[in-house]
């Protein structure tokens, strides 16, 4: 399933949860015309459509004008009773597709997306599902990952917090008026009009810095909420005449209708760019207001046609089912976005589920406990399905431990799991048996990326993260200075640099490489980078190290074999030569047009592998170059992880990538005992003197094999 076709999150649809909807049919047919959109817009085109926001601002007209009115009725809210009512709308219709999206992964989907599907639907459970995909959205190392089938739940989250926030907002505020001696409205119309004009100009701000960020941040949409309140305190006062009420209807309905097509994914969002939907629908709620009827052409009248107005009362259900339908639709075809009747399907087959989920909801799990008011009792109707939910989930991550420990006992035979080291003994390569991959696919990502989490700077960080390893008083110095293509190399440098006794700085990068000159990140301008790299100079000449460790040149498959040697790169080992300081350039390593691991757990691992050639020149670049300085050296392992023109994503029992072009942490360790001459000899530091990997490991490896001879 292809990443980039459903970068995109869905778009959310507010539940029917209050009275006002039946006063305003045409809201609720405004909700099945958004929720059509949103499922048409992600199934065939995979772009926004502007739903998220249509429906952020109908949740906000509804639970304001309902909080409002029960502050002036009451003169206060009831907040026990409103939060319960909630949880016993939302939480078993949400409940009953999380639960399915669990036993959908473990039949259908590979074993690599297992552990963040359990995340995923952990962070959906329990509403904060939105800022666990944000987090995700700008973890580098995280990119490569499948789409998330609940990950359309963090518009839900966004809901959810809103949800807590606004009636303790609304029942202060009112309290506050009146004991001014002000409305509830006037007072309800200054806190929610301050919410607005602060969020909409922090999503202004951090949609123009972090657009991926503020797509999931509940500060940058809370605005589209707001001006709902809004609506909802002064529509009371607009009655337009005919005429104006037809243009804003239509008007308001075309431009929802054409947002998609127009914003597409071409605008930061959500921005200036998400004023196109939530003031299209401002038009469409404004246009039904007053006292006259709609007339018989209006877009209101439309909207509350029979049809429209049903499916909007199923609205909430079809939006829960209509993407994890489609995210399975396209791992059983193996398509980035479905044909004209493959998506007819999807929307069939959300239909047909969005119904079912009613009926069991609404017209069960509700009407059972319709006598049971009390908020405990409510709160027990919807907790009653979210448990076994989270329960499973934690029985499923807890058999998965087991199974990677059950790995990482067998892996501790050299001779079963050699990884790289398996091109050192031809009779090994050739009797090698088919054990279980290692590390498991389930976890890899996760544990490999943490091993040197907390030692790598992040996109947006321009200072210099460093750790140390190895004999800290050593007289001998590698600094390992670079991007993910360089930190990769780590677990292989640091049993060196354990076997040697030296040691070891890391100063690493997310998507920044060690080079003198400008880069870019997603296409934009990378000032981050470029202040990393002022910074790592200033660094290592407080280090003073030996060996630099820095990649010698650059592979990419994004767009077609284009392995090189960036300029910036020479110009910084020229730098430090200056200093007195020796570099070893290793060459980049392939990338795949796949998951490897993903690959793994669908296919054999023979059919898991690429021609060198989709990534990589036929020779080494750096070859080409008549202007290295004389500090550097290079070394290319190419041929420990190609043969005969093939890259492979399992070598020696091991899985070589947890995505498509980094090294699992234990592939990595294996490269150590190949990699040791070479570096050595590039290094300058002469092997005669120090015990070899390839001898410390004989020992071992003897004791292995009579083990297996016994067995």
């Amino acid at each position: 399933m292809s990443v980039s076709a459903l970068n995109r999150a869905p778009d959310p649809v507010t539940p029917h949860v209050t009275p006002r909807n039946r006063r305003r049919p045409d809201i609720e047919g405004l909700r099945a015309v958004a929720a059509l959109l949103i499922a048409v817009y992600h199934i065939w085109f995979g772009t926004v459509s502007g739903g998220v926001d249509v429906f952020l601002l109908l949740t906000g007209f509804l639970i304001t004008g309902s909080l409002v009115r029960a502050m002036e009725r009451d003169g206060r809210v009831d907040l026990a009773a409103f939060w319960t009512k909630l949880v016993k709308r939302l939480f078993p219709a949400g409940a009953v597709v999380l639960g399915a999206v669990l036993l959908m992964a473990h039949a259908y989907f590979p074993r690599s997306q297992w552990t963040a599907v359990i995340d995923d639907v952990w962070a959906a459970a329990l509403y904060y599902g939105n800022w666990h995909l944000a987090l995700g959205s700008v973890d580098y190392m995280a990119e490569n990952s499948a789409a998330s089938p609940v990950q359309h739940f963090w518009s839900l989250a966004v809901q959810g917090q809103f949800y807590l926030l606004w009636p303790v907002l609304i029942g202060v505020a009112g309290l506050l008026a009146v004991r001014l001696g002000r409305t509830v409205r006037r007072g309800a119309a200054v806190a929610v009009g301050a919410v607005f004009a602060l969020s909409f100009a922090y999503s202004l701000w951090i949609t123009s810095t972090e657009p991926v960020w503020a797509y999931f941040d509940t500060g940058a949409r809370l605005w589209e909420l707001a001006l709902g309140g809004l609506l909802a305190l002064f529509v009371h006062r607009v009655d337009l005449p005919g005429w104006a009420r037809a243009a804003a209807g239509w008007a308001g309905l075309v431009a929802l209708v054409l947002c998609g097509f127009v914003i597409g994914d071409s605008l930061p969002y959500p921005g200036y760019a998400s004023l196109w939907p939530t003031l299209a629908a401002l038009l469409i709620i404004l246009a039904g207001a007053g006292r006259a009827e709609n007339g018989r052409l209006s877009a209101n009248r439309l909207l509350c046609a029979r049809p429209l107005t049903w499916l909007g009362g199923h609205a909430y259900t079809l939006f829960l089912w209509h993407w994890p339908v489609l995210v399975l639709h396209l791992e059983l075809t193996g398509q980035d976005r479905p044909t004209l009747g493959g998506g007819f399907l999807v929307l069939g087959v959300s239909f047909a589920a969005a119904l079912a989920t009613s009926w069991l909801v609404d017209g069960g799990v509700v009407r059972a406990t319709r006598r049971l008011r009390t908020p405990v009792w409510s709160l027990a109707a919807g907790i009653l399905f979210v448990v076994p939910v989270l329960v499973a989930g934690s029985l499923w991550g807890q058999s998965i431990e087991r199974d990677r420990q059950l790995r990482t006992e067998l892996s501790s035979n050299p001779l079963a799991y050699p990884g790289a080291a398996v091109h050192l003994d031809q009779d090994l390569a050739r009797n090698l048996p088919a054990l279980p991959i290692y590390p498991d696919t389930t976890t890899v990502a996760r544990d490999t990326i943490n091993q040197t989490r907390e030692c790598n700077a992040l996109i947006n960080q321009p200072e210099v993260v460093s750790c140390e390893f190895g004999d800290v008083r050593s007289d001998y110095t590698i600094a390992l200075v670079g991007s993910s293509h360089v930190r990769h190399w780590f677990q292989a440098l640091e049993t060196l640099a354990d076997q040697h006794g030296w040691r070891l700085v890391t100063m690493t990068k997310n998507a920044c490489q060690f080079s003198a000159h400008e880069q870019r990140y997603r296409g934009a301008e990378f000032p981050e980078c470029t202040q990393w790299n002022d910074n790592v100079m200033a660094a290592l000449e407080d280090l003073e190290p030996d060996t630099v460790f820095t990649l010698g040149s650059l592979t990419s498959v994004r767009t077609g074999p284009d392995e090189h040697v960036p300029e910036g790169f020479v110009e910084r080992w020229r730098q430090l030569d200056d200093r007195g300081v020796d570099v070893v350039a290793v060459r980049d390593t392939p990338r795949f047009s796949f998951r490897v691991p993903d690959c793994t757990d669908r296919n054999h691992r023979s059919e898991c592998s690429e021609p060198r050639s989709n990534s990589m020149a036929a020779q080494a670049p750096y070859e080409e170059l008549t202007d290295v300085p004389p500090n550097t050296r290079f070394l290319d392992m190419t041929n420990y992880l190609c043969q005969d023109e093939v890259c492979h994503g399992v070598i020696g029992n091991q899985l070589v990538y947890y995505d498509t072009n980094h090294f699992s942490y234990s592939f990595s360790q294996s490269l150590a005992m190949v990699m040791e001459p070479y570096f050595l000899a590039a290094a300058g530091r002469a092997p005669e003197a120090e015990l070899t990997l390839a001898e410390a490991a004989l020992p071992l490896q003897e004791a292995a094999q009579e083990q297996g001879n016994q067995s």
